[in-house]
């Protein structure tokens, strides 16, 4: 048998380096490269082999600022890529590792292949406690990396070399399975990488790994084909699903064809044309009028590629207490909720199949004109949130306000910028394939509702983790997936704070990002949601330390194009409308990546729109406020589904 005296971690590189995908027939390496931190538990093992393999391999060294951005920049590469292609992400044990739980966990909810090589403590154990080394004295076993085990799909420590072939080929079977796909953890002590073993030549052969298109069966298409006859007024939910499978054109022609509507959840928005007749836009808690009207009128819910999560459906709260769900998804965990009549299959080739039925059975909705109506209504209020502007006849969207946050903020940050005036004046004025990143804070459930567009794969929201700190991080990832689109981050103040690192990769790269930096002076979101629940206004907003000893005092101001500045960016500075519009047109022509600061008022983003969301509403109130959103909430539970 022909072997190969290498390194574990030589042996893990050469490995990566020849793994592929076919989808569709077209064939494309899976492994990009690798984006690290050096310490000590990886630089001489992992760090000596990506050394001795840059002339000779073809994976591509990153150098992150941080590990958890640097995995959500390879988060948001492989989202881009419709989770087609990776960069890994390796780092130091201890607190590098622990760093990367996060991403971990962000990209195992949203589906999203994330391959994690962490360094971990010596298998001998001979210099423990090694530096940054956790210990636990009922277990000797335990490092910080078995904090992935419950947010990786697939987790694995290779203590001995001949245990790299078998993880590894579990690792990319998990990392190329749509079905199961997420994060996937290998721990490489760091004694271990640097063995050496006689590996078998075959470990290194090229591996193709192919992404198919299961169909459902005979007798789940009956049973799905049965409800959808009797559906009078069905409605289809566009999942992420329908993106990674890319069957944007199918879902289309399948709603044209019998007349049914859908909306689009996060993950799915982009994946259809935001002008397509049957489109509504975004539903459920972050929705739009048109999709949640339409919605409480549906008799049959057909959610393709969707999980279905709390906000999707309004906490289970949004459809008929007699509407039925059919549910495509290749996924059963996710095909088996609401319990649904399912079909496990891709979306394209799901889709396909029902509309092969669907016509021989000369279906068609009774709709009528519902659907352009509500369509219409939605396009008036659109139309007025681009226009809300602050003049004398303001007021503000979110009622739940402290009488003097907007009159501070004007006094101390001089902006004047509503935050649905600024959305609608970045969409009009940008290109229209630009990519679009966001992932937390007010600014999902506005695009969700506002963001119209009809260029393919353009809407990059990170929504079910709603992770802080991903925007600027994946936003990089997608340039680095299409470095002939302009990106765009979309991230409020707090996420800006949060983690903001990756924009100075981004700046090595010489791959150029826009930051667009919604400033309300805090975490705008949930200060909304403590004051419309009886809370009050406390610990959300960005105060200096009052006389009172409480957070009360000044508003900070926080010039976040300065620091854009300070680290190698085009900075601009936006404050109204006009400023925006010449910020807009600067970022354009700049060759380096930009910040562009929006100083935007408070309680100035979209709110409601016919949705619920059950949250933990406190039962013993002291504010007439919080006893009357405690009702609300306990109305809201009778009415929902309870699984």
């Amino acid at each position: 048998m022909s072997t190969q005296h290498l390194t574990v971690a030589q042996a893990l590189v050469k490995f990566l380096d020849n793994q592929y995908v076919s989808f569709g027939g077209k064939e494309e390496k899976f492994v990009e490269g690798v984006a690290t931190i050096f310490g000590h538990g990886i630089v001489l093992g992992l760090g000596q082999a990506l050394d001795a393999g840059q002339d000779t391999l073809g994976l591509k060294y990153y150098q992150g600022k941080n590990e958890q951005g640097m995995a959500h920049m390879a988060a948001g590469f492989a989202k881009q890529h419709n989770r087609r292609k990776i960069i890994a992400v390796a780092s130091s044990i201890g607190p590098g590792a622990a760093n990367m739980v996060t991403a971990a966990a962000c990209a195992s909810v949203n589906n999203i292949p994330l391959l994690l090589l962490p360094g971990d403590a010596f298998s001998t154990r001979q210099p423990d406690p090694v530096l940054q080394q956790l210990e636990q004295e009922y277990d000797d076993s335990i490092t910080t990396n078995d904090a992935f085990r419950p947010v990786c799909k697939y987790w694995a420590r290779v203590n001995r070399p001949e245990q790299l072939m078998s993880s590894m080929i579990h690792a990319l079977r998990v990392l190329t399975d749509p079905a199961i796909t997420g994060a996937v953890c290998v721990a490489l002590p760091q004694d271990v990488q640097g063995e050496a073993w006689d590996f078998p030549a075959y470990f290194f052969q090229k591996r193709v790994h192919k992404i198919t298109r299961p169909v459902p069966t005979k007798e789940e298409l009956v049973d799905v084909l049965k409800v959808l006859l009797a559906a009078e007024k069905p409605l289809v939910i566009c999942g992420g699903g329908v993106r990674y499978s890319e069957a944007g054109a199918s879902l289309s022609e399948f709603c044209n064809a019998f007349q049914i509507p859908f909306g689009e959840t996060q993950a799915g928005k982009s994946a259809v044309p935001a002008s397509d007749p049957m489109n509504l836009g975004g539903i459920g808690c972050t929705g739009n009028s048109a999709a949640n009207t339409i919605a409480k009128e549906a008799d049959v819910i057909i959610s393709v590629g969707s999980r279905l999560s709390d906000f999707t459906t309004s906490s289970k709260w949004l459809f008929r207490a007699d509407a039925k769900f059919v549910n495509l998804n290749i996924n059963r965990f996710h095909a088996e909720k609401l319990d649904a009549v399912y079909a496990l299959g891709d979306a394209k080739a799901s889709l396909e199949a029902l509309f092969v039925a669907l016509t021989a059975k000369s279906y068609k909705s009774a709709w009528g004109d519902a659907i352009a109506k509500a369509k219409q209504e939605w396009q008036d209020e659109y139309e007025a949130l681009a226009a809300y502007k602050y003049d004398e006849n303001f007021f503000a969207l979110v009622q739940a306000r402290d009488p003097r946050s907007i009159d501070d903020f004007v006094a101390t940050l001089g902006g004047t910028l509503t935050q649905t005036e600024a959305l609608a004046a970045v969409r009009a004025n940008t290109a229209p394939d630009a990519i679009f990143v966001g992932a937390s804070g007010s600014l999902p459930g506005d695009m969700q509702r506002m963001w119209e567009t009809d260029a393919k794969d353009s809407y990059h929201m990170e929504y079910g983790y709603s992770c802080m700190g991903y925007e600027i991080a994946a936003t990089l990832g997608a340039k680095l997936a299409d470095p002939t689109k302009e990106v765009y981050a979309m991230v409020g103040d707090g996420s800006f704070l949060m983690l903001h690192s990756e924009l100075v990769t981004a700046i090595q790269e010489g791959m150029k990002i826009n930051v667009v930096v919604f400033d309300n002076s805090g975490f705008g979101c949930i200060n909304n949601l403590e004051m419309n629940n009886g809370v009050g206004n406390f610990g959300t907003e960005f105060r200096k330390r009052g006389a009172d000893g409480k957070l009360s005092g000044d508003l900070l101001n926080i010039d976040y194009a300065g620091f854009g500045e300070a680290l190698g960016a085009a900075g601009f500075r936006a404050h109204n409308m006009e400023e925006l519009l010449v910020a807009l047109e600067g970022a354009k022509l700049e060759s380096r990546s930009t910040v562009i600061d929006l100083k935007v008022l408070p309680k100035t983003m979209t709110d409601g729109y016919g949705s619920w969301w059950l949250c933990g509403v406190s039962a013993a109130n002291l504010s007439e406020k919080g006893e009357e959103a405690y009702r609300i909430n306990e109305e809201g539970k009778k009415k929902a589904r309870q699984y």
